[in-house]
């Protein structure tokens, strides 16, 4: 995958490479021992709740090149580097979605919306396959992020809008206003705050938000991406969630694990995804 490996994954942690530099970092579904053991001494950043980040200048951003993108990475306060690799296979599949489009359906003016677009991977991979895109995040600092990113990868001249806003007051606006949008993509987290200060939950809202943003699409989504990295959220209930937003049969949408094969052996699992149309493409990474 280019400028990102997993390394080896176990003990509740994983170790990856970024670019030029190794990551030690928790990871909870690591729950088996490690593979390779020596390995781990390579790393140059380490993460620990707690204490935080330890290494070799862990204030200091740096970039890598992954899936033909370039990404500004940093060591976050929450253990994060601003890129989530399991998602690779997905954004190839925006790719070959986008590129894939018939003529008929070929209205380049009107954008796929991305909602909870963190640093902009997705957003990204649509805008280099010519698609115009609505990236929604509700971090301003992510969404400044998300346009470095863009730079970096050459994209900055791309038709995308960057919005700070609530994804579910921006796409409530959206419906009242008449909107259309070709298709919709949603990583959404498993809680956080809304407009207000309101708590928001996934079990709680996972559903309206669908109901509500797929049918910006008015029952002719190009296409339709949701992940989530949640306990009790596997590609099943993924599945069955976007079939019933979409009043589609369940059969009629592709649905899987997100995970990374490491170098060691090791296997780490990292969440689920459901998209519509159904294709295929190999996600082992």
């Amino acid at each position: 995958m280019d400028g990102y490996e997993l390394l080896d994954a176990g003990d509740g942690r994983r170790l990856e490479r970024f670019g030029a530099v190794v990551v030690d970092r928790p990871a909870p579904s690591a729950a088996e021992p490690r593979q390779d053991p020596a390995a781990w001494s390579s790393a140059d950043l380490a993460f620990s709740r707690g204490s935080g980040w330890s290494g070799s200048n862990p204030g200091r951003p740096w970039t890598a090149e992954v899936s033909g993108l370039t990404f500004e990475l940093r060591a976050t306060e929450s253990g994060q580097v601003g890129l989530f690799p399991e998602q690779a296979s997905n954004w190839d599949w925006l790719r070959d979605r986008t590129i894939r489009r018939e003529p008929a359906n070929s209205d380049a003016d009107v954008p796929i919306l991305n909602l909870f677009g963190y640093t902009g991977a997705a957003t990204l991979a649509l805008a280099s396959a010519g698609a115009a895109v609505a990236h929604v995040d509700g971090s301003r600092p992510a969404v400044a992020w998300a346009r470095r990113n863009a730079s970096l990868s050459g994209l900055a001249d791309r038709p995308v809008r960057w919005l700070v806003d609530d994804a579910d007051g921006f796409v409530a606006r959206e419906v009242r206003r008449g909107r259309r949008y070709r298709g919709v993509v949603l990583d959404p987290p498993s809680y956080g705050h809304g407009a207000g200060g309101r708590s928001w939950r996934l079990d709680a809202r996972l559903a309206s938000l669908l109901a509500d943003s797929t049918a910006l699409t008015r029952g002719a989504p190009e296409l339709v991406l949701l992940t989530a990295h949640t306990q009790g959220f596997g590609a099943a209930r993924l599945r069955d969630e976007l079939a019933v937003a979409l009043r589609r049969p369940a059969r009629d949408v592709d649905a899987g694990d997100l995970f990374l094969d490491a170098r060691s052996g090791a296997r780490l699992m990292l969440g689920a995804y459901a998209r519509w149309p159904a294709q295929r493409v190999n996600h082992e990474r």
